[in-house]
């Protein structure tokens, strides 16, 4: 059902694009995006200096390129026509090598300016869609699939990228110098130039507009289907083993595969019109290289002036020095081509929104303190909390509803149910990435949700994934504070009991980890976690199911050094098995969204009928046998 509502939305945006680029048109639709834009325009700004510098060496690049076949090419007529005196040359050969020099040289500052900051720019643009997917709450980040975040990281960057290396820049460029071009010619005649202008207006002007046209809906096309392959890709990798054990391999690999040839017939499509539009362009720059050497014959093909220079010198420069315009006005078409996909891009980060996420106050290296700061106890309160994710604008079900819990500072929590039961959306409300729709959570009597980004200061969480990165192990364990000492950090491995394995390591904390921490066990990598967490110093610690995958030894294991760990701190643990509940000082049972069962383990045992069965039931304790922590019978 997700895979056909997915396909159904990306069909109602696609109809929605040819249906207002009829109506509209692509110059409303950029107009439109960049009005309210907060992810391209702003770099517009903060790098004009740099900008302007990059566009004006490559105007300078493309003019010298220009001049060079100049002047090369009127010292080649010259010199053919044995002149009297070899000083009749020197100032086109001075130019030659002026040219020539100057040219390779503005290149190569070009290409370092330009690149330079976009490359900046993207990396930032990179780091601020992190920050804002982060600083986003569950429901925001729910409604994006992991392929649509992949899409827009990879694609939807490189897109933003290439609008400026392969639209703006060569863009300005081209038509800064096919006027100065035309102010050339006037020179020598202005009807001619205002000729000029008209037909190369044909390669600046109407290819680029008609290659939008023509292929912007395919690039457009080209691009959905691109992102609908991040999203198949992602969500069938990630559910690989569903897709086995149910039979259905041949269908998942049917589905990757056919919108493989879809977007390859595509592509094939765009490169024979591409061909095609290539080779009008070159057949219309060959006409005009044709009426210019006509014109530049009738115009200077008469005697030698008496002059320094000899004015039927000027045909082959002229002639020449036109083929490097060519360079510059042809590829104004193909990379207009791109256009709507760029303009695609633009629309999908900015439907991100600005930069309000919660991590927008904070830098990558640092936590900031918090904006509201809760006061002693730290109490965790939820007073009459509902709660109820959207789908679309449609509630589908209450996830929470009227739940009323008080948890004090220092007190161990687990918090068990059924899937579905709401126990991930009550962390998510306790950490404040959530806001109740009903009732309050509260930390110390501040509300979760009005402490900030820097109520990473007071909990901090576990999930059921510990991801750990191609950095080295130190670098590990200071994503949790930027701060650590090796000291610190080697205090921490030893208190979550990896003393042993840090002295096995050939690097010690220098150590290099492989991507997602292959080179260490589930058990190693949870206790790297909690590492994390030692070295925060939050007094609330969440972990959302932290033994999933870990066999029961190791669970036990790992959940013996939590409690010992994390002894003096608040801790909720969010669990499938009583086994490990018992050992806490309270039990949370959720049901349907509203607590069923709360209380101390051995109360429970002693007093609730249905938490007896489920001991049980989690021991592998055949019904009517007498559980550990069950009351004797008198």
């Amino acid at each position: 059902m997700r895979e056909t509502t997915g396909e159904a939305r990306r069909g109602e945006r696609h109809g929605e694009g040819r249906r207002e680029g009829r109506a509209a048109g692509v110059g409303r639709r950029w107009a439109r995006a960049l009005r309210g834009d907060t992810w391209v325009r702003p770099y517009l700004r903060r790098y004009r200096r740099v900008l302007a510098a990059a566009l004006g060496l490559g105007v300078g690049t493309t003019v010298f390129s220009i001049m060079l076949m100049v002047t090369s090419g009127y010292l080649i007529s010259a010199s053919a026509e044995q002149p009297p005196s070899v000083f009749e040359l020197m100032v086109p050969l001075g130019l030659v090598q002026l040219f020539g020099v100057g040219k390779p040289f503005l290149r190569y500052v070009e290409r370092l300016r330009s690149h330079d900051w976009v490359l900046r720019m993207t990396s930032d643009l990179r780091t601020r869609l992190y920050e804002t997917v982060a600083g986003a709450d569950v429901t925001r980040r729910a409604a994006r699939g992991l392929g649509d975040l992949l899409g827009l990281l990879a694609d939807d960057i490189g897109h933003i990228q290439d609008l400026y290396l392969r639209m703006v820049f060569p863009g300005v460029v081209a038509w800064a110098v096919w006027l100065l071009a035309v102010v050339g010619l006037g020179a020598f005649s202005w009807p001619f130039a205002l000729a000029a202008l008209l037909y190369l207006s044909v390669l600046t002007v109407l290819a680029p507009l008609v290659s939008v046209l023509v292929s912007g809906a395919r690039q457009t096309r080209a691009k959905a289907l691109r992102g609908e392959l991040y999203a198949s890709l992602a969500d069938d990798v990630l559910g690989v083993a569903d897709w086995g054990l149910s039979g259905r391999r041949d269908d998942y690999v049917r589905r990757v595969t056919d919108v493989e040839a879809r977007l390859r017939a595509i592509d094939e499509t765009s490169r024979a019109l591409g061909r095609a539009r290539d080779l009008g362009l070159q057949v219309l720059c060959g006409v005009f290289a044709t009426l210019l050497l006509l014109w530049a014959g009738v115009r200077f093909g008469g005697a030698p002036d008496a002059a320094l220079f000899r004015s039927a010198d000027w045909v082959a420069a002229l002639v020449i020095g036109f083929f490097p315009l060519v360079d510059a006005l042809v590829p104004l078409s193909s990379d207009a081509a791109a256009a709507n996909a760029h303009l695609s891009s633009v629309e999908r980060l900015n439907a991100l929104g600005p930069r309000d996420g919660r991590a927008d106050a904070c830098g990558p290296d640092e936590v900031p303190l918090p904006t509201v700061m809760p006061h002693d106890p730290l109490d965790l309160r939820l007073d009459h909390v509902s709660f109820a994710y959207d789908d679309d604008g449609a509630r589908t079900g209450r996830t929470l509803a009227d739940v009323s819990l008080v948890i004090p500072a220092g007190q161990h929590v687990a918090v068990l149910g059924p899937s579905g039961a709401g126990k991930s959306t009550l962390l998510a409300l306790l950490r404040g990435d959530l806001a109740p729709q009903a009732g309050a959570v509260t930390l110390g009597g501040v509300p979760t949700r009005e402490i900030g980004p820097g109520i990473a200061r007071l909990v901090g969480v576990v999930q059921q994934r510990t991801y750990l990165f191609h950095a080295t192990l130190l670098d590990n364990l200071r994503v949790a504070n930027p701060d650590a000492t090796e000291a610190q950090a080697r205090a921490a491995l030893e208190r979550v009991g990896l003393g042993p394995m840090l002295a096995t390591l050939p690097d010690g904390l220098a150590t290099m980890v492989d991507e997602a921490g292959r080179r260490f066990s589930g058990g190693e990598r949870h206790r790297v976690a909690l590492a994390r967490v030692l070295l925060r110093d939050a007094p609330i610690v969440l972990l959302d199911e932290p033994f999933v995958s870990l066999d029961p030894v190791t669970e036990a294991a790992v959940l013996d050094t939590l409690l010992d760990v994390f002894a003096d701190r608040t801790i909720v643990l969010v669990t499938h098995h009583l086994a490990g509940a018992s050992r806490m000082d309270r039990v949370v049972f959720l049901e349907g969204g509203r607590v069923a069962m709360d209380g101390s383990p051995a109360g429970l045992a002693a007093t609730n009928e249905r938490y007896r069965r489920l001991r049980a039931f989690d021991l592998g304790i055949a019904p009517g046998e007498r559980t550990p922590d069950a009351p004797a019978r008198g």
